[in-house]
């Protein structure tokens, strides 16, 4: 099993009523979470952990992971509310407004944390809980927990939401030293790592720690930094609808690749083939696409594929 570890929360996404008033519809998200789902309906076994609300809004979060065929047994149900996320568009980029003071997400601690089941194969953080307290030092000391197995990381930077830069940008340090596979959009790897060419500043991270870094750019498509050179899979031309849940799917679709092609370990990393990391990145691609030429995040079924 594939277990994504990090946010579950309620995207409040734009919409019209019908009386042509501005309004916000509520829809199950998070970063981590969207990965999970995604997973699940990839065809991959997808496991989901999070502290979830027994709020209205968590009951839709246990919902929607269910639909999708995602394990949600090692969630415990909390009476804190659960995070939710305003969503506003600009030319279909998606800027976030997060509520998430004393919530099921941001207050979770260590002590909440589940022990992990031999079934758990691979391990998948990032997303806002890696940025608030306690939360983030608990996601941190679950990473820190994997063992032998394989752990992909992606940070899915919001400026606006860190409080604590230098604390945060720690965090990220000593995780991404333990990941063996860290994804950033170029957005993201420039934050991180300064300005610069793509393939210095990929170059740079990887030296850091991880074997495997992976660079999404928009409709540009992904590249894969490693051992063996670069790989390249370029986006397929859809209308992009809004860009919610995109590098969320793109995720699912990378791992569900990796796990087809048996991959998914720490040997498998290793023993990688430029074939084996460019269908991965296909499949991250191609699904992404579909999420994109649609509302919200919406990710596609294998069949949709």
């Amino acid at each position: 099993m594939i277990l994504c570890a990090g946010e579950a929360l309620i995207d409040m996404l734009p919409r019209e009523s019908v009386a042509g008033e501005s309004c916000f519809a509520p829809y199950p998200g998070g970063a981590v979470f969207n990965t999970a789902v995604a997973l699940g309906r990839l065809g991959a076994q997808a496991g989901f952990f999070c502290p979830l609300s027994e709020d209205l809004f968590g009951a839709r979060l246990r919902a929607a992971l269910a639909a999708s065929r995602v394990d949600h047994s090692l969630c415990p149900a909390v009476t804190r509310p659960c995070t939710l996320a305003f969503v506003t568009l600009t030319d279909g980029q998606a800027r976030y407004a997060f509520y998430d003071s004393g919530t099921a997400l941001r207050d979770m601690t260590e002590a909440e944390l589940p022990d992990l089941p031999d079934g758990v194969r691979a391990l998948f953080l990032g997303g806002i809980s890696l940025v608030g307290e306690p939360c983030g030092a608990a996601f941190a000391a679950l990473c820190a927990r994997a063992g032998d197995r394989m752990v992909m990381i992606d940070p899915n930077i919001r400026p606006d939401f860190i409080l604590d830069e230098a604390a945060y940008r720690a965090r990220l340090a000593a995780m991404m030293a333990q990941a063996d596979i860290v994804k950033l959009s170029d957005e993201d790897l420039h934050w991180l790592m300064g300005a610069g060419a793509i393939e210095d500043r990929a170059r740079a991270l990887q030296a850091k720690g991880p074997k495997v870094v992976v660079i999404t750019e928009g409709a540009r498509g992904a590249r894969a930094f490693w051992q063996g050179g670069i790989a390249h899979q370029a986006a397929p031309a859809v209308e992009v609808v809004d860009t919610v849940g995109a590098g969320d799917t793109f995720n699912a679709g990378f791992l569900a690749g990796l796990s087809g092609a048996g991959a998914l370990s720490k040997a498998g990393i290793a023993a990688l083939t430029q074939d084996g990391l460019e269908q991965a990145l296909s499949l991250g691609v191609r699904a992404a696409a579909v999420t994109v030429s649609r509302a919200g995040a919406n990710p596609p079924w294998t069949e949709e594929l």
